[in-house]
Formats: structure tokens, C-alpha cells, sequence
């Protein structure tokens, strides 16, 4: 087995590359290098965990697709063991870029939480990324086995297909607050739409016609 694929394979290896982008922040705030980063570590902090929860959820829209197109490749096996695992993982950093919004927004003080909220639904911008993170909710909620069992399996697996808008939805996020450079949006979530591009391009071509050897042998 190659190495890659084996480390993959390995969740204490995948809980690693999950927690440390979100470490990362606390680098920069302890060294004063950057003053654009002490002089508001908090809108830093803010910023940085939007970015992140993008990240993870651009990376486990491409699992799907990457199975689909590489059947074979033992990578692409390894990381749809933890599909479900990054899933929520990109719904934990979204959790907390929310969290961090409304204490920058209002402070300690949790009477001025709903004074925030009803000020983020007049902001196109605040309002596509609640709503992009009620979907992450939901279907974080619904990601157990109970829940595949109470839906059923074909509507459970349409209401995982929110992810896609869930992702749109947060794309326009990113890009709208001007917390990335639209170009960085689109390294993000570009390949994602690539990938998806050519799984439905390979899922309209006609199957392959059986050798006739093969028809006469069955």
C-alpha cells in the first residue's frame, strides 16, 4: 500500500490536518511581526476560521467526485472513509467563525446576540453565510446512521445535496465581506467545480460495449 494512502487511512492522522489550521491563528497573535494582526487579533481570529471552514468544506466536496472519476486510486478510497468526518469538521469551524462574529459584533454582553443577528439579516452578505450555516447545521445534525434510517435513504441523501448551495452560498460569503480576494474564492472552490464538471461529463458517456470474447464466454 503506498504511503500516501495509508496515512490517509489513518484518522489520528486526518484529525491532525484537521485541528491544526485551526491552531494556526495563535501563531501570529503571540509574535508582533505583524501588526495588522495585533492590532485587531480578533477580527484575525474571525477572518481566519471563515477561511478555514471554506477550506475543509471545499475539501470534502471533492471526495465524491474524485471516487467517481478514479474508482481505483487507493487515495481517493481513503478519503471518503472520512467524508463524514470532514464534513463536520467544516461545520465545527463555521460554528466557531459564527460564534466569533457575534462576540466581535457584541462583545461578552449576550443581550446584544440578538441585536447582532437581526443586523446580519439586512446584510446580504451576513445573511447568506447564516443561511449557509443553518444547511451545515442540519446536515451535521442528520450525518449520524440514526438519522439515514429515519429519513430513508434516497431523502437523506437529497437533503446532503444542500451542500452544494451550502457552498455557493458561502463562496459569495467570502468573496461579498471582501475577507478574500474573489481569486482566492475561486482557488478554493474552483477545483471543486471542475471535478464535479467531470463527473457528470463521465456519468452522460455510453458504457463501454462488452468484448464480444467476453459475451460469447458468458
Amino acid at each position: 500500500m503506498p504511503v500516501l494512502e495509508k496515512l490517509l487511512r489513518s484518522k489520528l492522522v486526518v484529525w491532525t490536518l484537521l485541528v491544526l489550521p485551526g491552531l494556526w491563528p495563535l501563531w501570529p497573535l503571540f509574535i508582533d511581526e505583524d501588526p495588522s494582526v495585533t492590532a485587531d487579533p480578533l477580527k484575525f481570529v474571525l477572518h481566519h476560521l471563515g477561511l478555514v471552514a471554506c477550506i475543509v468544506l471545499a475539501v470534502v466536496l471533492t471526495f465524491s467526485p474524485l471516487r467517481v472519476l478514479w474508482p481505483q486510486w487507493g487515495v481517493a478510497q481513503a478519503l471518503n472513509r472520512h467524508r463524514r468526518l470532514v464534513g463536520v469538521a467544516a461545520f465545527v469551524y463555521a460554528a466557531l467563525h459564527v460564534a466569533t462574529h457575534f462576540v466581535y459584533e457584541g462583545g461578552f454582553d449576550a443581550t446584544l446576540i440578538p441585536i447582532t443577528f437581526k443586523t446580519a439579516l439586512g446584510k446580504p452578505f451576513q445573511l447568506t453565510g447564516l443561511i449557509a450555516f443553518a444547511i451545515l447545521l442540519v446536515l451535521s445534525a442528520t450525518s449520524v446512521n440514526a438519522a439515514i434510517k429515519w429519513l430513508g435513504g434516497k431523502r437523506w441523501k437529497n437533503l446532503h445535496r444542500l451542500v452544494y448551495l451550502a457552498a455557493a452560498l458561502a463562496a459569495y460569503h467570502q468573496a461579498a465581506a471582501r475577507k478574500l480576494f474573489p481569486m482566492q474564492v475561486v482557488w478554493i472552490f474552483g477545483p471543486v467545480v471542475l471535478l464535479e464538471i467531470a463527473r457528470v461529463w463521465k456519468a452522460r458517456q455510453p458504457a463501454s460495449p462488452t468484448p464480444s470474447g467476453a459475451a460469447r464466454s458468458g
